[in-house]
């Protein structure tokens, strides 16, 4: 394995997260605050780092398969270790730790923050907060592809390791259409977002951020009270329809919008997913109202909406104190932590694809059982299922169990209640955000033990590279 040439392609991410400091740099700079030179310093640094191996390795036009899978896997983690200087730099909230557990929540748009007071936070250190959102959100790696075009048959196989192998069967363009369908809808959604915001009420500025977060799915605010500080249905409605739409198959949008057979409303996965959110919101509506909780069931409908699609979406916004709600409320808003959006979007998770194809999986064996001599094919959207696909669902699911099992196991060991032990194992490796408890949606990861915070970073980047994506890297030097 050629190290100098990993490094090499390591560093055009680099320099992509560069451009993004300097950005930040900029708004601390026209803003007057005291981000500025932290920003500046950490963008020369990073600039520094991509550019080394840019400059002393030759350029490489092939790589083997094991480089590629250590170029995406290396690429996420160094991203969150170099997102760690603004916020080092700074200083305030943010010790080693704490810096380390910003930035891998922001990278894999898991949203959890350890800060406390989240306007005291200069604005440009808020826009790099978020932009690690946006970056991870599609993925670091595809950020780099955009700046690539003469990559060729490379940039084919990087897009194919950053994708999961659900999220490829509806993308039915060439490989090399693929980063630019990701990158068109991403861009697209968050520039129309960030207009409807702005439209509603909100600063330039914050109207950019949660449009970035809702996009990403990612959930960091640039106020303590998330989006419960502007009480405005109009904001909670378009950061709703964002979340979804973020929440679904980009291919499938893209076919949508360019009138192809197979779009959003021709999917199965898409009408699962719908149903979901509409029993969810129903269910917890209702029980809102005739518990007393809200005295409208007006009111008690748009909280619950808001909340339902916040956490299924991965997004982590909040309008209301959740662990105020009841425990009915409280253990389906968990289940939907769990389940979450579709394959090929930026939210974590299960995955809806993958809980549709276990039950069609459950069903086909029920079927079997009765019919022995029966040959039962398992499609999902129409696409014909192989048994190895089958099988790797299913002991991701099984893996995904063990991960909360242990999480939680960890954290009651630790001194932490139960219902903040699950949620906050939940939260993480699904890169929801908040949790309930101790992590509740108004409240932060700040009081939680050292050893924690390092096990919930650890949660989430199994969870947003797959969990045996991460698991690979990790043994890559045994990997024949």
């Amino acid at each position: 394995m050629r190290f100098s040439v990993i490094l090499r392609y390591i560093g055009t991410v680099m320099m992509v997260l560069a451009a993004f400091m300097a950005a930040s740099a900029v708004i601390s700079y026209v803003s007057h605050d005291t981000g500025f030179y932290p920003l500046l310093l950490s963008s020369l640094l990073t600039l520094l780092l991509g550019c080394f191996p840019m400059i002393f390795v030759p350029k490489t036009d092939t790589f083997s398969t094991k480089e590629g899978f250590v170029i995406v896997a290396g690429s996420w983690v160094l991203s969150c270790v170099v997102g760690m200087f603004p916020y080092l730099i700074w200083g305030g909230e943010f010790t080693i730790i704490n810096a380390w557990f910003e930035s891998v929540s922001g990278f894999t748009t898991t949203g959890a923050s350890i800060l406390t007071d989240i306007e005291a936070v200069p604005q440009g250190l808020l826009f790099w907060r978020s932009a690690t959102c946006w970056i991870g959100g599609v993925g670091v790696v595809m950020f780099a592809l955009l700046i690539l075009p003469s990559l060729g048959t490379n940039k084919m196989a990087l897009s194919g390791i950053e994708l999961s192998s659900l999220a490829k069967d509806n993308y039915r363009y060439r490989t090399q259409m693929v980063v630019r369908i990701l990158l068109a809808v991403y861009i697209g959604l968050t520039l129309v977002t960030t207009l409807l915001l702005k439209v509603s009420g909100m600063r330039w500025f914050d109207a950019l951020n949660h449009a970035m977060s809702a996009c990403a799915t990612g959930g960091f605010s640039t106020k303590n009270a998330s989006i419960g500080f502007y009480d405005s249905p109009l904001i909670e409605w378009i950061l709703i329809v964002a979340m979804f739409l973020s929440s679904l198959h980009f291919g499938l949008i893209y076919s949508t919008f360019t009138r192809k057979a197979n779009n959003i409303f021709r999917s199965e996965v898409v009408r699962v997913y719908v149903a979901i959110i509409l029993l969810a919101t129903l269910a917890i509506g209702a029980n809102l109202y005739f518990s007393g909780i809200y005295a409208s069931p007006l009111t008690s409908m748009r909280q619950s909406v808001f909340q339902v699609v916040s956490l299924i979406s991965t997004s982590g916004f909040a309008t209301a104190n959740t662990n105020l709600w009841t425990p009915f409320a409280i253990v389906i808003l968990i289940i939907l932590s769990i389940i979450c959006g579709c394959a090929g979007s930026t939210a974590g998770g299960v995955k809806v694809d993958r809980v549709l194809l276990y039950f069609k999986v459950l069903v086909a064996r029920l079927r079997g059982q009765q019919h022995p001599n029966a040959v039962i094919r398992i499609r999902l959207d129409g696409i014909l299922q192989e048994d190895r696909q089958v099988n790797t669902v299913t002991l991701f699911i099984t893996t995904y169990f063990i991960l909360i099992l242990f999480g939680t196991l960890t954290s009651t060991l630790l001194g932490l209640d139960l219902l903040t032990a699950l949620s906050s194992s939940v939260a993480f490796i699904g890169n929801v955000g908040p949790g309930f408890g101790e992590v509740g949606s108004f409240d932060n990861y700040a009081a939680i033990p050292s050893l924690l915070k390092l096990q919930g970073t650890l949660l989430m980047l199994m969870g947003r590279l797959e969990i045996f994506g991460f698991i690979q890297f990790l043994f890559i030097s045994r990997w024949r």
